[in-house]
């Protein structure tokens, strides 16, 4: 099976063409594949499909085998290899995910694609959607417990060190507010326990987030299924809209990832989000 792994600021997965090729246990080739010991080592894997829906499929699996909804900085590699292999010669391209079909706007230079803008869709906000156990029509201002941590469901730009706000970009995201350098929070013992939550059906993907300033704020992602990952590009949308909701950040703004940075601009008068930001080839393979 011919492969090739790619990266979007640090988010890696490996891809493969399965207009070519046939995977019969998706599931467990991520789990092998994305070992970084004994496998190629990666987030996940993303395979590239036919649609009836759209130009293209994109058919996502995390590290532990799960099924994905989808991924920003996956998506934006799987335009960069439909266009960079041949696949297609548009510059706007739709791919369907499980989180409906998103389109796409690729930034060439020399034949290869160096940006990709997606639209990420209309952020929900409603308990069932996200979703998140709760009483309320809209996840703000409500209190969760962790690790015998209280957290609340909203943010204030100054005051308590923990908010939390649930936002749905196709994944299920809990951010979370912090007042000290992300690269400081203990990620690894918090993250793990957001994720597997009661109150989070689904498990939840956890950005932690520091803002420091009106259009910048900087953020560390635990994503369920995989862990701690270099940048989360839904992630990034759930945190962009959670500021402008709290009025910590203006509608668009830089969310600086470990692995780079990302543009996010909430469009209120369309409710939808758009990301903008990079993809990279990392070496094609071949897997046995």
């Amino acid at each position: 099976m011919k492969f090739t792994k790619m990266q979007g600021i640090g988010n890696d997965y490996v891809y493969v063409n399965c207009l070519q090729e046939t995977i019969e246990n998706p599931s467990e080739l991520a789990k092998k594949i994305s070992d970084r010991h004994y496998g190629v080592g990666s987030d996940g894997l993303i395979m590239i499909n036919p649609s009836d829906k759209a130009d293209f499929e994109m058919e996502m699996y995390n590290a532990d085998g799960s099924r994905g909804e989808m991924c920003g900085n996956g998506i934006r590699c799987v335009a960069k290899y439909v266009y960079d292999y041949g696949l297609t010669d548009k510059t706007s391209i739709s791919v369907e995910t499980l989180a409906g079909i998103k389109y796409l706007d690729l930034t060439v230079e020399d034949g290869k694609v160096v940006l990709v803008k997606v639209d990420m869709g209309k952020p929900m906000l409603r308990p069932e959607e996200v979703p998140v156990v709760s009483e309320k029509e809209e996840v703000i201002d409500e209190p969760i417990t962790v690790d015998g941590q209280e957290y609340r469901m909203t943010c204030v730009s100054e005051g308590k060190n923990y908010e939390f706000t649930g936002v749905s970009m196709g994944n299920p995201h809990a951010v979370v507010f912090i007042d000290q350098d992300v690269k400081e929070f203990p990620l690894e013992t918090v993250g793990v326990k957001f994720e597997n939550h009661e109150r989070f059906p689904k498990r939840v993907n956890t950005e932690f987030v520091n803002v420091l300033d009106r259009h910048t704020a900087q953020m560390r992602v635990w994503e369920r299924g995989s862990g701690e990952t270099l940048a989360c590009g839904t992630g990034a949308c759930a945190v962009a809209v959670a500021c402008a909701l709290n009025g910590l950040t203006e509608d668009e703004v830089t969310v600086k990832l470990l692995g780079g940075d990302l543009q996010i601009k909430w469009d209120r008068e369309k409710n939808t989000v758009y990301m903008t930001g990079p993809a990279e080839v990392v070496f094609d393979g071949e897997w046995k």
